[in-house]
């Protein structure tokens, strides 16, 4: 970081107050607009689900219906994981690292589960090495992916990604009939990930270009930064603002 960039002001407890208030009315004004925003999600239409998918799953096979684990809701993460690939796209990783207990949710009758087009074996073999405990099956063998707009209809063996992208779907369950309530991707799966929460809190925030921080901030492209969590000591990854921000404040 450049040592000339401009620090915000430094002044009495008093004023700092003043500013905190200010920006207290802005966050209320938000946290009242999301509210808005999570009843109209809740009064969305629904599409029933008639296909009967069957996926792979490491006890056997299981369909959608069983992803419920006899709940009402379900949520199923569209995990980047192809076929042709042998580790789960570093995005998507990072996502369910953030993902905590399940109990929490399934004590307000939600499932979760993710989904990726991968053969099982590869699912399992890397659930393994993330250390993780989530639900997770495999959609190789029945059009899910496709169907949902998060995987090709004509895979293809060549390509890195083979056509894959992420995304959340939330289901409901009435008896045995299955409905597709809500689904989203891109920056709308922010809201999984405390990682984002606690970037945007502090004085240097996600430090990407595409923010609007005061000159000098540090800054690298999106998407790059980001490492699977048992690679950020190999590859020698620290915040790019570790040693810099130690100089500033020297």
């Amino acid at each position: 970081m450049n040592t000339q960039a401009t620090l915000p002001k430094v002044v009495s407890v008093a004023e700092w107050q003043v500013a905190r208030d200010r920006l207290l009315v802005n966050e209320k004004e938000l946290t009242r607009r999301r509210d808005r925003l999570a009843a109209e999600r809740r009064r969305l239409p629904m599409i029933e689900i008639e296909t009967r998918y069957v996926f792979d799953a490491p006890q056997g096979p299981a369909t959608l219906l069983d992803l419920f684990e006899g709940r009402r809701q379900l949520i199923v993460y569209h995990f980047m994981f192809g076929p042709n690939q042998d580790a789960g796209c570093v995005g998507c990783s990072m996502v369910v690292d953030q993902v905590g207990r399940l109990a929490h949710l399934h004590a307000r009758g939600v499932s979760f589960a993710l989904v990726s087009r991968a053969p099982i074996a590869k699912i399992e073999a890397y659930r393994q090495r993330m250390g993780w405990t989530i639900p997770w099956v495999s959609s190789f063998r029945n059009d899910f992916n496709a169907d949902f707009g998060v995987g090709p209809r004509e895979p293809r063996p060549d390509a890195e990604q083979d056509g894959e992208t992420f995304g959340l779907s939330v289901f409901l369950r009435d008896g045995e009939r299955v409905f597709r309530t809500y689904f989203t991707t891109g920056r709308g799966v922010e809201a999984l990930g405390s990682v984002w929460t606690f970037l945007d809190l502090v004085p240097f925030g996600r430090q990407e270009p595409w923010e609007d921080s005061p000159p000098g901030w540090p800054q690298t492209p999106p998407y790059g930064w980001w490492r699977r969590h048992d690679e950020y000591e190999r590859a020698g990854a620290a915040s790019c603002c570790t040693s810099e921000a130690r100089s500033v404040g020297a």
